[in-house]
């Protein structure tokens, strides 16, 4: 069984920053592009950042660009995501997810593995 297990969410204030794992054990994890969405109360799970296998190449919503990075590390099957100047609008959980799609997958039928999420609220 597949397992993805996010931390690093927490509670902060609006400007400051965190920084999220998602870990896996039990992923051939080179084989998988990686994902960070988030789902705000009341609204749809939306995409936020992706990884590719090699960690070469990386993109985002434009929400968060020049905020957020994402970035992974394969000898430690884990993937990242740092948040700098957090706003209250960042408020919502953020889940990670593992996908074999080629090219830039940001749809959440893309991804084939989620983990449970961590929440990050931001206090304005």
């Amino acid at each position: 069984q597949v397992q993805l297990v996010e931390s690093g969410g927490g509670l902060v204030q609006a400007g400051g920053s965190l920084r999220l794992s998602c870990a896996t054990s039990t992923l051939t994890f080179n084989n998988y592009a990686m994902g960070w969405f988030r789902q705000a109360p009341g609204k749809e799970r939306e995409f936020v950042a992706g990884i590719s296998r090699s960690g070469d190449s990386t993109y985002y919503a434009d929400s968060v660009k020049g905020r957020l990075t994402i970035s992974r590390d394969n000898a430690k099957t884990t993937v990242y995501l740092q948040a700098n100047n957090l706003k209250s609008e960042d408020t919502a959980r953020y889940y990670c997810a593992a996908s074999t799609w080629a090219g830039y997958p940001k749809r959440e039928r893309d991804y084939e593995y989620w983990g449970q999420g961590t929440q990050v609220t931001v206090l304005s």
